[in-house]
């Protein structure tokens, strides 16, 4: 079997629709719905087949970090929790916040002040 030259080799993607192009990236980032993924430094080619891009990433350094989503706290929660801890709005939705949005637990930290 002969080896393809990268003239050939790109004539014969060209050929098939398939064109293939290198992008200058610094960091690559990819966020899941847990973690966050970035990768420095690597080499992105893109391929190009008939309309449909697909990214190639490889190389570079890899970093991991897991993301904490804040809970979305209802507004009737905060208000529930002013009124039977008998404080502010802010009290109550800054003691919610702690509790990641436990209801019984944010009226019971804001009963021992």
């Amino acid at each position: 079997m002969r080896k393809i030259s990268p003239r050939e080799a790109r004539r014969l993607m060209q050929r098939m629709g398939l064109n293939m192009t290198t992008l200058n990236v610094t960091e690559v980032i990819l966020k899941t719905m847990d973690k966050e993924i970035v990768i420095e430094n690597p080499e992105v080619t893109v391929l190009d087949l008939q309309g449909q891009k697909v990214f190639q990433v490889a190389g570079g350094k890899i970093s991991e970090k897991s993301i904490k989503k804040k809970a979305e706290i209802p507004e009737e929660d905060i208000l529930l929790v002013a009124q039977q801890a008998n404080v502010s709005f802010e009290e109550a939705k800054a003691a919610l916040e702690q509790t990641n949005g436990d209801l019984a637990q944010a009226i019971l930290l804001l009963s021992q002040k």
